[in-house]
């Protein structure tokens, strides 16, 4: 069964991840902005085509899964968590120097985290990245969420045995549903840090085995399709992720995917959510409760080194560094 689609619209989620992908490589050949002539591209902020290739997804796979003198596993799952949360590069960043070095869970149990997540706070006035909305609820009985943050990673890792949890798991539905488990870890959370999770040497799943559709994903598959014929929003997007040879084919749009890696179901899924942003420009009769796309391109000369878990074997690690002197930021 297929769902029934908007036409134009659904034919610009294959155009969007052609366009896309080739913004990227073009980046990478050192080629100059605009790099695509689609206007709406040129002038406001969309995601990567693929999820790792996002900076803060390749500042967690370099600098916390794969980066030299790792202290334990227990530590990598607890870096990873905790930076997820944030999701901000310079928080990460000032808890290193603060530190003295990757925060660890002794860290955590010392206080020594949490007195830094302050100090930081009361500098900067910021901890959290803008991109996702968390809960925020006083679920563990603190005046400030970084607070019940912190209480949450002290009960997952010092009351719920995350770390052997996580290792016996034997699948990444299974990681989800064990993230999902604790307070203040919603769907889309939880989703999110079980990718991060499988990034890592820790677990080794395939990124098809599961998806979950974010509040994003889900208004884009609203627009996308008139009628998803009772199809729930998972089973969509593993259509998509199943088919999208053949539609990349059939509409015209030459897809060699990031270095022959084919789209995953978590690349569907954010192109979803990316394509839901489009349309609030492209296509403004298509409504939902979003009306406009919030960030605005902007250059900036800071590079990123893209790094791949080795275990994917991308062509590109037999090649060394490849770096972008630009790239989108909020």
């Amino acid at each position: 069964m297929k769902p029934k689609p908007r036409t134009e619209v659904y034919s610009y989620y294959w155009k969007f991840a052609h366009e896309r992908m080739q913004i990227f490589y073009n980046r990478m050949n050192g080629d100059k902005f605009p790099w695509t002539d689609d206007p709406i591209l040129q002038q406001y902020k969309f995601c990567n085509a693929y999820r790792v290739c996002d900076r803060v997804s390749q500042y967690l796979v370099r600098n916390i899964c794969y980066r030299e003198n790792i202290d334990s596993e227990k530590d990598l799952l607890f870096q990873i968590v905790a930076f997820r949360i944030f999701s901000r590069i310079e928080t990460w960043q000032e808890l290193i120097v603060l530190l003295g070095h990757q925060p660890t869970l002794d860290d955590l149990k010392n206080d020594l985290f949490e007195s830094a997540l302050i100090q930081i706070r009361n500098t900067y006035g910021k901890l959290y990245t803008g991109a996702f909305i968390l809960c925020a609820n006083d679920a563990y009985g603190r005046r400030a969420k970084h607070l019940n943050h912190v209480s949450l990673l002290k009960d997952m890792f010092f009351n719920n045995n995350l770390y052997d949890r996580i290792k016996e798991a034997r699948s990444l539905e299974s990681i989800y549903r064990i993230i999902h488990e604790f307070p203040l870890m919603g769907d889309f959370m939880s989703y999110q840090i079980a990718i991060d999770i499988n990034y890592s040497e820790l677990v080794n799943f395939s990124e098809n085995d599961f998806t979950q559709a974010g509040p994003g994903a889900q208004r884009g598959i609203a627009k996308v399709f008139a009628d998803t014929r009772g199809m729930t929003a998972t089973e969509v997007i593993m259509w998509m992720t199943e088919h999208q040879k053949e539609e990349f084919n059939r509409l015209g749009y030459p897809f060699e995917g990031l270095f022959g890696r084919p789209l995953h179901a978590i690349d569907c899924q954010n192109l979803f959510c990316e394509v839901d942003k489009y349309c609030r420009v492209a296509f403004p009769e298509v409504v939902s409760n979003r009306k406009r796309i919030k960030t605005k391109f902007r250059e900036t000369s800071e590079p990123i080194d893209f790094f791949f878990p080795p275990k994917w074997e991308l062509p590109i690690m037999q090649h060394g560094q490849t770096s972008i002197g630009s790239t989108h930021t909020v």
